[in-house]
């Protein structure tokens, strides 16, 4: 069985050529986890905005988090591991670079903790 896979030659045309079927499952496998890649990252950067937000408008997460970052990150199951460490040491330039420049209320809680200096 062959399938069309779609190249683009030395002259900048795209030309259709036939290929196995393992050629061509292969390559659709490769975009199916470029794809679940980007909505991992969507996600990771959702839940990370989540927290800045629970943190500047809840007075207790803010304490929790001020106290035992880890602890107060464990409900946080999506989040990966160097995730929970730039938010515990209050890495706003690792943050900022995941999720984008962060607005004066997302920041609080990185402001606070690198002004506890416990990172």
């Amino acid at each position: 069985m062959k399938a069309l896979a779609h190249t683009n030659g030395k002259d900048g045309l795209g030309t259709e050529r036939s290929v196995g079927v393992n050629k061509a499952a292969h390559m659709a496998g490769e975009r199916s986890v470029e794809t679940g890649r980007r909505a991992e990252v969507a996600h990771g950067r959702e839940v990370l905005l989540e927290v800045l937000a629970r943190a500047a408008d809840e007075s207790d997460f803010l304490a929790r988090l001020a106290d035992d970052p880890h602890e107060a990150l464990n409900e946080y199951y999506a989040l990966t591991q160097e995730e929970k460490a730039a938010l515990a040491s209050g890495d706003i330039k690792r943050i900022e670079g995941w999720v984008g420049k962060l607005d004066k209320r997302l920041a609080t809680w990185l402001w606070c903790r690198l002004s506890q200096e416990k990172w």
